[in-house]
C-alpha cells in the first residue's frame, strides 16, 4: 500500500518530470505563445515557480523550526497575487523563466520529499491549519494542460 506521504511525493515526481519533458520540446517562439489573453506559456511556468517558491519558503521556516503565523497563510482568492505578479513574470526571458520553473520544483520537491514524519505531520493536509501542502502535483498539473492545450497537444 502507498502511504500519503509517498503518494505526494510521486505525484510531485510525476509532473515535475511532465513539465522538464515539455520544456525540453519548447522552442522560444513556443515560450512567447500565450496560453489566454494574460499569460504566456513563459509566465505560466513563472507562476507555477512563484508558488513552488512559497511552498519552498514555508518547508525552510519548517526545517528551522519557526513557527507558522497568520501571514503565513495563503488568502481564499489569489487572484489579487497572481495579477499583481504576471508583469514581472512577463519580464523574465522566456527561457530563463523555464529553467528557474523547473530549478524551483526540483528544490521544493526535494525539500518536502526529505522532511521527516515528525515535520510532515505539520503539513496540510495532515495538519488542516497549515499553510504548507507538500503536494505540489495538483497545481502543476492544471497549468502543464492548459500549456499543452495551447500547443495543440
Amino acid at each position: 500500500m502507498v502511504t500519503a506521504d509517498r503518494s505526494y511525493t510521486e505525484a510531485n515526481d510525476r509532473e515535475r518530470s511532465r513539465m522538464r519533458a515539455i520544456v525540453e520540446r519548447l522552442s522560444d517562439d513556443d515560450l512567447r505563445r500565450p496560453v489566454n489573453p494574460d499569460w504566456t506559456i513563459a509566465a505560466v511556468l513563472c507562476h507555477i515557480a512563484f508558488w513552488d517558491g512559497r511552498a519552498l519558503a514555508l518547508t525552510e521556516k519548517l526545517e528551522r523550526g519557526v513557527p507558522f503565523s497568520e501571514g503565513d497563510a495563503e488568502p481564499e482568492d489569489v487572484a489579487w497575487i497572481n495579477d499583481a505578479t504576471r508583469p514581472l513574470l512577463h519580464a523574465i526571458p522566456p527561457r530563463d523563466a523555464a529553467a528557474v520553473a523547473l530549478r524551483i520544483a526540483d528544490e521544493t520537491d526535494r525539500r518536502v520529499a526529505a522532511l521527516p514524519p515528525e515535520l510532515r505531520a505539520r503539513t496540510w493536509p495532515a495538519d488542516r491549519r497549515s499553510p504548507l501542502n507538500p503536494l505540489r502535483a495538483a497545481h502543476r498539473a492544471e497549468h502543464l494542460e492548459e500549456i499543452e492545450a495551447a500547443l495543440g497537444r
